[in-house]
């Protein structure tokens, strides 16, 4: 099943168990998918959802803080609950292992050995962890590795 059968599947199942929070975040997704899908005239698939779901959660996360931040603890929480449902859609993070197999593999095969070759590593394994690990982690580790 494609992500935004499931996001559908979930709307549903939430309407039917009356769980207002879960439904106001899932309807917030679905509106953010068709906006975006709307304003580049294009079917998304799962990978443009991922896409939207990413950047939902990164503005949730920045909310979240700067609610935390002002002491807007009401706010704080309504706010975490939807980060909550954002990222029971999300592919599972890898972990700090795979990563580094990864890392490792592509510095291979693009012949990376200096800092200056952190844009061809980083374009290359962009995709392959694409949604399943922080982009901005991911550059200080390669730009660590690069440098020794």
């Amino acid at each position: 099943m494609d992500l935004k059968s499931r996001i559908v599947d979930e709307m549903k199942a939430a309407m039917r168990e009356k769980d207002s929070e879960r439904l106001e975040t899932i309807r917030m997704i679905r509106a953010a998918i068709q906006r975006k899908e709307l304003d580049d005239r294009t079917t998304l698939d799962d990978a443009g959802v991922l896409v939207v779901l990413q950047k939902m959660l990164k503005q949730g996360r920045d909310s979240f803080k700067q609610f935390t931040d002002g002491g807007r603890d009401d706010l704080a929480a309504k706010e975490q609950s939807s980060i909550t449902v954002l990222e029971t859609y999300m592919p599972p993070p890898l972990s700090a292992e795979e990563l580094d197999t990864m890392l490792n593999q592509v510095m291979s095969d693009t012949g990376a050995t200096s800092i200056k070759d952190m844009g061809k590593v980083m374009g290359k394994l962009k995709p392959m962890v694409d949604g399943r690990a922080d982009m901005g982690a991911l550059s200080g580790i390669i730009r660590h590795k690069l440098s020794s």
